[in-house]
């Protein structure tokens, strides 16, 4: 999911439960990074390659590392406090029961329960 500095969702793709994110999150922000100056990620992010696309787009990327690289890039924590936004927004996805539990079988249906809950969070 991608969102904006004032929680709102800008974007979303569904992957398999296996898949990793930082190599769906490239696709995602490729269409969002002209106008960002920061972008905002936890260590599931933490990838030379995503850093590299954020850095080519002029963004600074804000991003915690993952406590096993060998070579730490540098991070700012106060930026970082930022990123509560997006987790706020996943608690109101979550609060919508028929996203939390996962009812559907089919991509399309759990795709469009998603949909509805982001016009209901615009709406609101």
């Amino acid at each position: 999911m991608v969102g904006d500095g004032a929680g709102q969702v800008l974007g979303w793709q569904l992957t398999a439960g296996q898949a990793g994110d930082a190599p769906q999150a490239a696709g995602l922000l490729v269409h969002w990074l002209a106008p960002a100056q920061q972008v905002l990620g936890d260590a599931a992010y933490d990838s030379d390659a995503l850093r590299a696309l954020i850095a080519a787009a002029g963004a600074n990327a804000v991003i915690q590392p993952n406590p096993r690289r060998k070579n730490q890039p540098l991070f700012d924590a106060v930026a970082y406090k930022d990123r509560h936004l997006i987790e706020q927004t996943f608690s109101k996805f979550k609060q919508f029961r028929h996203i939390a539990t996962r009812y559907d079988k089919l991509d399309r249906s759990f795709d469009a329960f998603i949909c509805l809950r982001v016009i209901t969070l615009y709406l609101n």
